[in-house]
């Protein structure tokens, strides 16, 4: 079996950059990530994987799987800008949404020294006007769009 460099295993390489790009962003400029950033990287982890498993077996499957890891990356940025912008309320853990009005002194401390440093309403990094979520959001689609030729192309 002739292995190929595909569109697929473009795609997947494509969510490793976007990684590598988060991580730069992370440790080289010192922008620490909030709980939605991260959560953002796990489906562009899968998709990377995916796509080095596709260059050795092409498969519809996977590349469908490829698909929607990058779609859910997508999802959650635009999730994310909702909450950086104040469209929607994000997680109260990460979005300082919390009550604490009603918990004993002790329980508030508790909840205070429990939070994230980073909150996912605040933005780190903006480019044109569009947030890092927001990025990834329309990287992410894009790179959905080439699983799914890919998923084509080997029909």
């Amino acid at each position: 079996m002739k292995r190929e460099f595909s569109l697929a295993t473009l795609a997947g390489l494509g969510s490793g950059a976007l990684l590598a790009g988060a991580l730069f962003f992370q440790y080289g400029m010192g922008l620490a990530p909030c709980q939605l950033c991260i959560e953002q990287r796990w489906p562009h982890l899968a998709a990377l994987l995916i796509g080095i498993l596709v260059f050795f077996v092409p498969n519809r499957l996977l590349m469908a799987l490829g698909a929607l890891a990058a779609a859910t990356s997508g999802g959650l940025g635009i999730f994310h800008t909702g909450v950086e912008r104040g469209w929607w309320e994000g997680p109260t853990a990460c979005s300082g949404t919390a009550d604490i009005s009603t918990l004993s002194p002790s329980a508030a401390l508790d909840a205070i020294m429990a939070a994230p440093v980073v909150r996912c309403t605040d933005v780190a990094w903006e480019m044109l006007g569009l947030s890092m979520a927001s990025w990834n959001a329309i990287f992410s689609f894009a790179l959905a769009a080439l699983w799914i030729v890919a998923m084509r192309r080997k029909a």
